[in-house]
């Protein structure tokens, strides 16, 4: 796994487990870990998310409704509820946001996917595939 892109898209779309995105956003500095929230949040915004996406998502992300990232999710605006999101500090917290913004990005993906793209559509992230390595025993 290398390009956040991609592996942004592969875990929104299930296409890798969590447990691998987890573990490749814990292998990241804190200034990568910072980028990479940042261009989630990025990608929400372009996948057309919105305030209604925010129970949902903290449902997904399997966060409590009193984590920090779930009570700003929470709270509207969601464009500006992302900025604040991104931009908390703790390791705990960070890591509790990148799960969250892969679930908001989820939610909204399929939004736009059914609504836009069920057609076909030309986002080379809706036409990917990956083959993930088996668990070995």
């Amino acid at each position: 796994m290398t390009d956040p892109h991609i592996i942004l898209n592969e875990l929104a779309q299930e296409l890798r487990p969590m447990s691998q995105g987890i573990e490749w956003f814990e292998s990241l500095s804190a200034e990568e870990q910072s980028n990479t929230l940042r261009l989630l949040s990025q990608f929400c915004v372009q996948a057309r998310a919105t305030t209604e996406d925010g129970q949902e998502s903290i449902r997904r992300a399997g966060l409590r409704a009193t984590h920090t990232p779930a009570v700003l999710i929470a709270r509207g605006r969601i464009d500006q509820q992302l900025g604040k999101i991104i931009s908390l500090t703790p390791d705990d917290e960070r890591l509790k946001s990148f799960r969250l913004l892969i679930a908001v990005l989820a939610v909204a993906d399929e939004r736009r996917r059914e609504r836009f793209c069920s057609d076909g559509c030309g986002h080379a992230w809706h036409r990917l595939s990956v083959d993930t390595p088996k668990a070995s025993a």
